[in-house]
C-alpha cells in the first residue's frame, strides 16, 4: 500500500487502517492432532512456530492461518479459504482420509465444509467466476 493509498478517506470521512498482512486464527485443543489435519489440508506442514502453543502456516507474505493450543476456545471458529479449483482439493482431501462434504452452490461461490478435529468449521469456496460451467451439475 503506497502512502496515498493510506489517505484515502473511507464514505464517512474517516481514514482506513493500513494492513500489510492478515492471518487467520482457529483455537485447538489438541495441538499435534489438529497440526495433522491442517498439514493434509494444506498439503505442507507449518512454516513456523512462534511460541510454546502456536502454529503458523504462510500463504504468501500478505495471509496465514495461526492455529493455538487453547481447548476452552477451541471448536468455534470458522475459517474460509478462496480456492482456484475446488474439485482438485476436494479429490485430494478426500483421498488423504479428510471427511469432505458435498460442495454447494452459494450465491457468489461454489462451497465445501469441512470440520478439523475440534469442530471447527473451514469452508473452501471457489469464487463463481472461476467455477467452470459444468460444475454447477456436480453441486
Amino acid at each position: 500500500m503506497t502512502e496515498d493509498e493510506r489517505d484515502i478517506p473511507t464514505e464517512n470521512g474517516e481514514e482506513t487502517m493500513p494492513l500489510t498482512a492478515i492471518y487467520a486464527q482457529l483455537n485447538s485443543s489438541d495441538l499435534s492432532e489438529s497440526a495433522a489435519w491442517f498439514t493434509v489440508l494444506f498439503g505442507r506442514p507449518p512454516d513456523a512456530r512462534p511460541m510454546d502453543g502456536l502454529l503458523e502456516w504462510h500463504h504468501g507474505s500478505t495471509a496465514g492461518m495461526q492455529l493455538f493450543e487453547d481447548a476452552a476456545k477451541a471448536g468455534s471458529g470458522t475459517m474460509t479459504l478462496i480456492v482456484e479449483r475446488l474439485d482438485d482439493d476436494i479429490a485430494r482431501l478426500a483421498a488423504a482420509g479428510l471427511a469432505v462434504g458435498a460442495s454447494q452452490q452459494a450465491d457468489q461461490a461454489r462451497i465445501v465444509r469441512l470440520q478439523d478435529p475440534d469442530g471447527n468449521r473451514v469452508v473452501l469456496a471457489e469464487p463463481r467466476s472461476r467455477v467452470p460451467d459444468n460444475a454447477a451439475a456436480k453441486c
